[in-house]
């Protein structure tokens, strides 16, 4: 088993990964829904349901500059094939062309809170386009956020591939 963090692993696998950590945000709709949070926010302190949504449209945008705001600098990404990603790393795998996720329902949802430190997690199964190959993957995600500074962050996620 690896452990470490590894900023020349295989770009497509990285990407997918890196465009999965977004599931615990989305729902049926995808940018622009009217829905004004996503499903399963409710509960949830308004600022930190407005951080998902925000990371949710960043992400569908690969607006890289919006989704370094709201990872923490100290992030954490372990991939279901057990390599680590930091935040640069993460950050980059937004800006590989051609990458096409398909929308996707968060299964199975929980949510937990402790004061400034919120979980986010469920079951997916996510399609996705990439170099013109129909990809198909099913995931458990675990998101970590923590309130730094009056802000919610996205501190760590957590992959683990489901057979």
């Amino acid at each position: 088993m690896r452990s470490r963090l590894d900023d020349s692993a295989d770009l497509p696998r990285r990407t997918l990964l890196g465009m999965a950590v977004i599931a615990p945000t989305l729902v049926a709709g995808i940018a622009g829904a009217a829905e004004p949070a996503p499903a399963g926010t409710a509960d949830l302190p308004p600022d930190l349901a407005t951080a998902i949504k925000q990371h949710e449209q960043a992400t569908f945008r690969n607006d890289i500059v919006a989704l370094g705001k709201l990872v923490a600098d100290d992030y954490l990404l372990v991939n279901s094939d057990s390599t680590l990603q930091n935040k640069q790393s993460y950050l980059a795998d937004f800006a590989v062309p051609g990458f096409k996720l398909d929308p996707y329902v968060m299964e199975e949802p929980v949510q937990k809170i402790w004061g400034d430190t919120a979980l986010s997690a469920g079951r997916l199964h996510l399609t996705w386009t990439q170099d013109g190959k129909r990809q198909d993957r099913r995931v458990r995600i675990v998101h970590v956020w923590t309130k730094e500074d009056g802000h919610w962050r996205l501190k760590y996620t957590q992959l683990t591939r489901m057979t």
